[in-house]
Formats: C-alpha cells, sequence, structure tokens
C-alpha cells in the first residue's frame, strides 16, 4: 500500500525553478550576445546565488535536502544497481547527477567572474588576475556549457525515462513536494529546517554576490592586489 509522504521542501523547489530558469537566462543570453551580455552577468550572478544557498542548504536544511542524506557512496550506488536500495529523496543514481550538476555550475559561475569577451564584457573579479589567465578562464567557461548541455540532457531523459516508465512522478513531486511511497518506506526522521536556517542560507548566498559584484570586502582585495602588483613591478 501507497501513501503520500512530504518529501522535498518548499525551499528545495523553489531552488530548483528558479535554477532552472537562471540557467536558460544565462545560457540564451549568452548565445545571443551583444547588448544581452549584460544581461548574462545577471544571469550569471544568479546562478552563482542559487549554487551557494543549495550548497548551504545540504548541510542546515531539511532532512531529505542534507547531502548526508543521499550523498551517492559506493555501497548505496551498488544497492540501487541490485534492485535493493530502499529511500524516500534522491536515489543514487539522481544523487550523482545533482553533485554533477552543482559542480559544473559552480565551475561555470566561478570562471564567469574572472572571464572577459575581448569587447565590452569583463567579469566582476577580472581586475584581481591578468589578462591570460582571464583568456584561459573564459575558455573553461565557454568548454563548462558543453558539459552543462550533456548533463542536462541525461538529467531530462531520467525524469521523462521514470516519469513515464517508471510511473515515478519526479514532477509533479518537485512541484509539491510530495511523492508515493510504499508505507514501509515513509520516512518518519523527516524534520523540517526552520525559519532562522532558511534567512541565513539565503543571507550567505546574497552576501557571496554582493561580495563579488561590488561589496568592499572584494574592492579591499583587489586594491590590495593592485598594490602588490605595483610593488612588485618597482622590484624588478
Amino acid at each position: 500500500m501507497k501513501v503520500e509522504v512530504h518529501v522535498w521542501d518548499w525551499p528545495l523547489r523553489l531552488f530548483h525553478w528558479l535554477l532552472v530558469a537562471a540557467v536558460v537566462g544565462a545560457y540564451w543570453t549568452g548565445k545571443v550576445g551583444g547588448e544581452w551580455t549584460d544581461w548574462h552577468g545577471r544571469f550569471g550572478s544568479a546562478v552563482l546565488g542559487l549554487v551557494v544557498f543549495r550548497l548551504v542548504w545540504g548541510f542546515v536544511g531539511s532532512t531529505h535536502a542534507r547531502f548526508a542524506n543521499f550523498f551517492p557512496t559506493f555501497s548505496r550506488i551498488a544497492a540501487y544497481i541490485r534492485g535493493e536500495w530502499l529511500g524516500a529523496g534522491h536515489n543514487p543514481l539522481g544523487a550523482l547527477a545533482v553533485f554533477a550538476l552543482l559542480a559544473v555550475l559552480a565551475i561555470l559561475a566561478g570562471t564567469g567572474l574572472f572571464a572577459n569577451d575581448d569587447i565590452a564584457f569583463e567579469g566582476p573579479l577580472f581586475d584581481l588576475i591578468d589578462k591570460d589567465l582571464s583568456d584561459k578562464l573564459s575558455g573553461w567557461h565557454l568548454r563548462s556549457v558543453n558539459v552543462l548541455l550533456i548533463l542536462v540532457g541525461i538529467h531530462v531523459a531520467a525524469i521523462l525515462f521514470y516519469q513515464h516508465v517508471k510511473k515515478a512522478g519526479l514532477i509533479g513531486a518537485m512541484l509539491t513536494g510530495k511523492k508515493q511511497l510504499p508505507r514501509s518506506l515513509a520516512p518518519a526522521d523527516a524534520k523540517p529546517a526552520g525559519p532562522i536556517r532558511l534567512i541565513a542560507s539565503i543571507a550567505v548566498a546574497l552576501s557571496v554576490v554582493w561580495g563579488v559584484w561590488g561589496g568592499e570586502p572584494l574592492q579591499a582585495l583587489a586594491k590590495l592586489a593592485g598594490v602588490q602588483n605595483v610593488q612588485a613591478g618597482n622590484k624588478l
């Protein structure tokens, strides 16, 4: 007998759909370029903030949002392949996809901070490094887009497979937070995170975005780096 169980908390679901919108926006504006380049930077900032939020929420969020709850260990993956895995949240292969996507998005957002397009756009931390390194990071940024597209394709294909073949209802679950599970798998220890942790997670994410786009701490770092470069030049 199956029962309806609340698995995904609303901050996680909101994060998921905002991330979809931000990634689509960043990809489209990056392809179009021109006058949309500034919007590419804005969407990239949104991706950065969302990834930071998810990383923090992965440690302080509700039970099934925490990385420890679904980290794809070898034993969990092996059990899933044998058909012996039992769980309510991400299955081990889905967990691999989560970590892979977060890693690639972190690389994209991180390299974008230092990137340039040789025309009009420079990332907010461009001045902290030399042009040659910025060009290399710009190349990594572009190559990472291809990796992201592959991962997104696999992710979408997997969702469609579980939705239509295995009848898992993943799309509905990511909208409502609820899944149909056997009563034996219904989690009895799931705990919400509470408003204080949510506010703190949002504050950390916003602080990072604010910092890289003009916050005083990184402005001071840029000035310090400039002073050090001058001093190094004087020594030469």
